[in-house]
C-alpha cells in the first residue's frame, strides 16, 4: 500500500540536457558508475541474463551512456557469449576508444550509434534485428503516454528487452535523499530523487505492453534495494524457448 501512494512523477533530469563535456555532467556521470555499483547493477542484470536469455548473436543497449557497464557485463559474459556483435545508442557520444577496445578484446564486435532513440525508433523495424535489447536506468524517463509506443517499437526489433530501472519505493526514496554522502554533485543529487519518482512498481511496465504484443511473455520484479527489473522475451524465438 505504501508504494501505491508513491505516484509515479516523470520529470525532466538536469543531466540529459547538459553537454557532454560540461564539468557538472562528466561529474555527474562519475557518480552514475557509482550509484550503479551501490546498487549493485551488474550483478542483477548478470544474473537476469543467465538465467533468461541464451547467447544472444546480436545485442543494442538503449541509454547506453558511457558503455562502462555493458563492458563490465561483457567481461562476465564473453565466455559464453562469443562474437557478440554490439550496437551502443545514446544521443550524446561518451563511448571513450579504450572502452571500445577494451569491448574488442573480448570477441565484441561494437557499432556506436549517436541518436535519439525515438528518431532511431522511427526508422522501419526491417532495418535492425536484435536477440536482445537492453536498457538500464533508461526507461523511467519515459511517461506512460509514450511508453507504450517506445515498447512496441522495440519489440519490432527484438525478440527479447531487459530493462533495470529504479524501483518506486519508499526505501528507494530515501536512498536517493542520500546519495550526496558517497560525493555526488548537485546534478546527480536532484536527478537521483526525480528517478525514483519516475521509477516503476508493481506490475506498471507489463500493463504498458502494447496489445498487439500481448504473445510475449512477460515478468516483472523487484531487485535488490533499490531496482526494478522487466523482461520480455518473444514466444518462439531461441530465448523463450530456454
Amino acid at each position: 500500500m505504501m508504494n501505491m501512494s508513491l505516484a509515479r512523477n516523470v520529470q525532466t533530469e538536469t543531466l540529459d540536457h547538459l553537454a557532454e563535456n560540461d564539468p557538472r555532467a562528466i561529474r555527474s556521470r562519475a557518480d552514475l558508475r557509482r550509484i550503479n555499483r551501490v546498487m549493485g547493477t551488474r550483478s542483477i542484470v548478470l544474473r537476469a541474463l543467465r538465467h533468461a536469455v541464451p547467447a544472444p548473436r546480436r545485442i543494442i543497449e538503449l541509454g547506453a551512456g558511457d558503455g562502462t557497464l555493458m563492458l563490465g557485463l561483457a567481461a562476465q559474459l564473453a565466455a559464453q557469449w562469443p562474437a557478440v556483435q554490439l550496437t551502443l545508442l545514446d544521443r550524446q557520444n561518451l563511448v571513450t576508444p579504450q572502452t571500445i577496445d577494451a569491448l574488442r578484446g573480448l570477441g565484441w564486435q561494437v557499432e556506436i550509434l549517436t541518436v535519439d532513440v525515438l528518431a532511431w525508433l522511427a526508422q522501419p523495424a526491417t532495418r535492425q534485428c536484435y536477440d536482445l535489447a537492453m536498457a538500464n536506468l533508461f526507461m523511467h524517463h519515459f511517461d506512460d503516454a509514450h511508453l507504450p509506443p517506445l515498447l512496441a517499437a522495440i519489440a519490432a526489433r527484438a525478440d527479447a528487452l531487459f530493462a533495470c530501472e529504479p524501483r518506486r519505493a519508499w526505501l528507494p526514496l530515501l536512498g536517493s535523499h542520500l546519495v550526496g554522502l558517497i560525493g555526488a554533485n548537485a546534478v546527480t543529487r536532484e536527478d537521483a530523487v526525480l528517478s525514483v519518482r519516475a521509477g516503476f512498481a508493481g506490475t506498471e511496465l507489463s500493463m504498458l505492453w502494447p496489445p498487439e504484443h500481448r504473445s510475449w511473455r512477460l515478468k516483472e520484479y523487484a531487485a535488490g534495494l533499490f531496482s526494478h527489473c522487466f523482461l520480455a522475451t518473444r514466444q518462439g524465438s531461441r530465448t523463450a524457448e530456454r
